[in-house]
């Protein structure tokens, strides 16, 4: 793979993974070919900031779990309303994580 399109690539979704991951995504897209290139590049990154902010809107109601695919989180936040606001409090601050995260994973998915 060429060099300016990983830079590209990571100029343009670096902040929608770990900074500590960016190493690993660097050395994984070097390997590819560039058809499933255009399947990493086309997948569907959430954007953290985004995910916060329906977390501080409807965190109580299990929204940003539901939109991460976490189903039973969402489910659990839904019926104890947030757990009485304490779990969605403790969201706001590991929902953007949890949402890096999850773009990794969709990408080892992708490229592997």
């Amino acid at each position: 793979m060429e060099q300016s399109k990983i830079d590209m690539f990571i100029a343009t979704t670096g902040s929608k993974f770990p900074a500590e991951k960016m190493g690993i995504i660097n050395s994984q897209l070097e390997k590819i070919n560039d058809s499933k290139f255009l399947s990493i590049q086309s997948a569907e990154y959430k954007n953290p900031t985004v995910i916060l902010i329906i977390s501080l809107f409807f965190g109580s109601f299990g929204v940003d779990r539901f939109m991460l695919g976490q189903t039973g989180m969402g489910v659990g936040k839904l019926l104890t309303c947030g757990g009485l606001g304490v779990w969605t409090i403790i969201d706001w601050f590991l929902i953007m994580n949890a949402t890096k995260e999850k773009n990794f994973l969709t990408f080892t998915q992708i490229a592997n």
